[in-house]
């Protein structure tokens, strides 16, 4: 079947900026009728929804945002409860919501007062927040009824709902001075994996997105971090650049779509070919 419109409804999270800004973009192109964006900063949500309404195919899009906190469970059942308030259903979940790494910290410093706070850190928010957003979207996902869409073979079943969590290329492979990302990253693959095989006889499905360097503000922020950051890309990337953001939306938008209807606990990598081979010097 090829890449149709998406006719349902969506919920981001992490809408108010790179990756989650972008895929909001994307699923408004793609014709959905409504979009819950939501974002621990409002406003920065509020901004994504306005932008939102000029890419919009459907005539009748709309577009809501909250604010929500994804370590805090009330926040994200509240989420929940609001979208299927606004639209009766979600059939597209997009996880974005995620921080990036705070220090350049080494595994020989991982007892450090600094090391242990900023694995406490992106654990509370990349693991935790994925385990509670996966889970209270499988669980209003299983209360819905299944689509049925006709291709060329006939009728098939799509399930009850689709599923993206944001991982990166650090979720497969390590990198240094990553340590606590690479960790938090390796466990949403855990997450994703568990949640696609315990759903998959619901008829709902659960991948992750693996970027790899994507123009994001969070990339910016690596940049200053660490300044050989762009030298590395352009050596050891066969594409010789980063991800635009819209190269992985739109590659969100489709394992949420009807054509990706039989992939499930899949991690799918967009790194511009750089985990091809093994680069030394």
């Amino acid at each position: 079947m090829a890449l149709r419109e998406l006719p349902g409804i969506a919920l981001i999270t992490g809408a108010g900026s790179g990756i989650g800004r972008d895929s909001a973009f994307a699923f408004a192109a793609a014709g959905v009728r409504g979009i819950l964006l939501t974002d621990i900063n409002l406003s920065t949500a509020e901004q994504t929804l306005a932008e939102c309404r000029k890419h919009a195919t459907n005539p009748s899009f709309r577009a809501v945002a909250l604010k929500c906190d994804v370590r805090q469970p009330e926040q994200v059942d509240q989420m929940i409860t609001r979208c299927v308030a606004e639209f009766g259903r979600i059939d597209y979940g997009v996880h974005c919501a995620g921080i990036g790494r705070q220090t350049l910290s080494v595994m020989t410093e991982a007892s450090t007062a600094a090391s242990l706070q900023e694995y406490d850190l992106l654990y509370s928010v990349n693991v935790k927040g994925t385990l509670l957003v996966l889970g209270a979207l499988c669980k209003q996902m299983a209360t819905q009824e299944s689509r049925i869409v006709t291709g060329r073979n006939g009728p098939r079943n799509v399930g009850r709902g689709s599923i993206v969590c944001l991982s990166s290329g650090n979720g497969y492979v390590a990198e240094p001075n990553k340590g606590a990302y690479t960790t938090m990253k390796h466990a949403i693959m855990a997450i994703m994996k568990t949640a696609a095989l315990e759903n998959a006889a619901l008829g709902i499905r659960v991948n992750a997105l693996c970027p790899a360097w994507t123009e994001t503000p969070m990339h910016q922020r690596d940049t200053v971090l660490l300044p050989m950051t762009a030298p590395m890309i352009e050596k050891y990337t066969p594409l010789g650049r980063t991800a635009m953001p819209e190269e992985v939306g739109d590659t969100i938008v489709f394992l949420c779509s009807d054509s990706a209807s039989y992939i499930t606990g899949t991690g799918l990598m967009i790194d511009g070919g750089v985990s091809l081979s093994l680069h030394v010097g």
